[in-house]
């Protein structure tokens, strides 16, 4: 049984990552879960510089879902490589590095930089964070400047990238499209939605930063839709992610058009979901006599159309080889 994916030139062993945010440097879960069974670690949002984050609190349940504004605190380039990356080096499995910037020029710096650091496995653009004041969301929800820093980053790193797309557009395929002819590798799909919840005894929001991003459960078939839109319009994989719990929800995606998926906010409150899916993934390949994950991608049967997803994916991912 192959469970194994390419992502850009990135080979993963099995289709299942973290989302980042969810996850820290991947140090805090080493204790909890065996970090090598995982696809790939993807990490916190990286940015040129220290950042505190948003005041607390910074995280609020609500239905079927979470809110959160963090605003991608996080220890700079420097901190990163002195702290954290001496633990992620010595992994088996390929380590993804969530990048951001408040200017284009700040996401190709940190692109450049971390082309220098050897071991790298892919970087990932976080152009749609809704949380933060400058950078994030801004980029990503104007396709003129979504073009401008995937071709910035381009030009500064050899590594694979991933751009991560922001669900808060009309439709999510000009993004997808644009990212992907100026040289982004795979896209992820998708980051969170802009929320606000109200305390009503208090009348103020249950954030700190009053909006926050919303994530779990909720935003699943909205994120499935949103990665089947994209499948059937470029080419290069794409990471799923979206309310991700259980090997089935993976499966959705997969179907969908997804190439590998992300588990995010179960992370919070049962860390070894990601090697659950990898362990139910397998199961319902046995169960259905699939060979090879290939085989799932973009091969749901929408009524009247056939495969559509299909004929977007990217080139071998529909099958084996």
């Amino acid at each position: 049984m192959n469970l194994a994916v390419q992502i850009g030139g990135l080979r993963l062993q099995n289709p299942v990552t973290v989302a980042s945010g969810t996850f820290g440097y991947g140090v805090e879960y080493a204790r909890l879960l065996d970090l090598n069974r995982l696809g790939a670690v993807t990490v916190k949002g990286i940015c040129l510089r220290p950042v505190r984050g948003n005041p607390k609190p910074r995280t609020a349940e609500v239905t079927s879902g979470l809110l959160n504004a963090i605003g991608l605190q996080g220890p700079g380039v420097d901190g990163f490589i002195r702290h954290y990356w001496p633990f992620l080096r010595q992994l088996r499995v390929p380590t993804i590095i969530n990048i951001w910037g408040t200017t284009i020029e700040e996401y190709a710096e940190v692109a450049r930089r971390f082309d220098e650091l050897e071991g790298v496995g892919a970087l990932e653009l976080n152009v749609s964070c809704p949380n933060i004041k400058e950078g994030g969301a801004q980029f990503g929800t104007d396709c003129r400047l979504l073009g401008r820093v995937v071709a910035a980053c381009r030009r500064a790193t050899r590594l694979p990238l991933i751009t991560k797309l922001s669900p808060n557009v009309t439709s999510i395929v000009p993004y997808a499209r644009v990212a992907e002819q100026e040289g982004s590798d795979a896209l992820s799909i998708m980051n969170s939605y802009p929320a606000l919840a109200i305390d009503i005894e208090t009348r103020r929001p249950r954030l700190g930063n009053g909006i926050g991003g919303l994530t779990g459960p909720c935003i699943k078939p909205i994120a499935v839709k949103l990665v089947y839109d994209a499948a059937c319009a470029v080419r290069i994989p794409i990471i799923g992610m979206g309310g991700i719990q259980s090997a089935a929800d993976a499966v959705e995606f997969l179907l969908a058009g997804a190439t590998a998926v992300a588990v995010g906010t179960a992370n919070f409150y049962a860390p070894r979901t990601a090697l659950e899916v990898i362990e139910g993934l397998q199961a319902y390949m046995k169960r259905h006599g699939i060979g090879d994950v290939r085989e799932l991608i973009g091969r749901v049967e929408m009524p009247g159309t056939g495969r559509p997803a299909e004929a977007g994916a990217p080139e071998g991912a529909g099958g084996s080889d």
